[in-house]
Formats: C-alpha cells, structure tokens, sequence
C-alpha cells in the first residue's frame, strides 16, 4: 500500500513538474533573457529525465510485485466465488430435487398412514372379537354357575316341601290308636330283636 502511495506521489510530481517549469520559462522570457532561457530549458528537461527515470525505476522496481498480488487476490476472489457459486447451484439443485419428489413423498406418507390405519384397525377389531368371546365364555359359565345353584335350590326347596307334605299327611293320619301301636311295635322290636340283630 505504502509502495502506491509512493508511485502516485512521483506521478504526480512527474506531470506537475513540466508544467511547473514550463511556467517559470515564460516568466524568463518575460523578462528579456534570451540567453538565459537556452539553459533554463535544457535543466526543465534534464529535471524531468531525472524525475521521469526515477519514476519509471520506482514503477519498475515496485508494480510488477504489486499488480501480481493484486492478480494473485483477484484469482483467489474469482475462486471463491466460482466456489460459492457451485455450492449455491449445488444447493438449489437439491432443493429442486426435493420439491420434484415432494408430491411423490406426500403420496408415500400418505398411503403408509392409511396401512398404519388399516393394520390398527384390524388390531383392535381382532383385540373386540378376542374379549367379546372371553365375555360369551364367562356369561356362559355364569349362566351355567347360576342354573346348576338354582337346581340345586329348586330340588332342596321341593326336598323340604316334600318333607312338610308327608309330615302333614302323617300328622293327619297319624290317631291316638295308630300312635300307641307304632309305640307298642318298637318295644316290641326292643325286647325282641329281629335275628341277626345283636340284644344290648
């Protein structure tokens, strides 16, 4: 940066100082001194020679190292830039890429749901076929639970109506007589024991 700077400078004073010197030979000629403008012209140009060669050594000397570096960065600029500029086509061909295959994952998603739907739905009618049946299996055995414990209630009611009946008709049977014979034959019995049946 430093070697710009300097090279403007010189090239500055390089096209200011002909005209510099070109105005001091018009005030000398103003002046009368025509041998004093042959000198005063050759020094002008000598001056510039001098100033002009050092210039161009300067130039020489320093823009060939400037203007590389400055091709080298404008190279590494357009690199990046190509770089970028890959990565952003890259990019874009990607996202194209995705919204040309959006709809056909929209169609995927959407018929994967309607299997999951279908599959879970076949699960849980199988899941109500499987506890309906446990259901008919457990009111079958309740019902079969609560018919035998109803027989057996119906037979021990019809045991003790059968026991009152006979109790009633042996009450109403049963007379003073026909009592004192019962009680005359156990006696009998007692005293006098069938055979085969051991006396006390």
């Amino acid at each position: 940066m430093k070697r710009l700077a300097c090279l403007s400078i010189m090239l500055g004073l390089a096209v200011l100082a002909p005209v510099r010197y070109a105005r001091a030979a018009e005030a000398g000629a103003e002046s009368g001194a025509q041998e004093q403008k042959e000198p005063s012209e050759i020094w002008e140009w000598a001056n510039f020679l001098i100033l002009a060669g050092g210039l161009g050594y300067l130039i020489a000397k320093n823009a060939p190292a400037f203007f590389a570096a400055r091709s080298r960065q404008i190279v590494e600029d357009m690199t990046a830039a190509q770089k970028m500029r890959e990565e952003a086509d890259a990019r874009a061909a990607d996202v194209d890429r995705r919204l040309a295959n959006l709809d056909a994952d929209i169609a995927a998603l959407r018929s994967q749901s309607e299997a999951e739907v279908a599959a879970e739905t076949e699960r849980l009618k199988a899941h109500a076929a499987a506890e309906m049946a446990k259901i008919q299996v457990q009111v079958k055995q309740e019902i079969d639970t609560a018919g035998k414990a109803a027989r057996m209630e119906l037979r021990r009611y019809a045991a003790h109506l059968a026991i009152d009946l006979a109790q009633l008709k042996i009450q109403a049977r049963m007379t003073p007589e026909t009592q004192d014979g019962l009680v005359r034959g156990f006696v009998q019995d007692l005293e006098n024991p069938p055979s085969g049946v051991p006396r006390n």
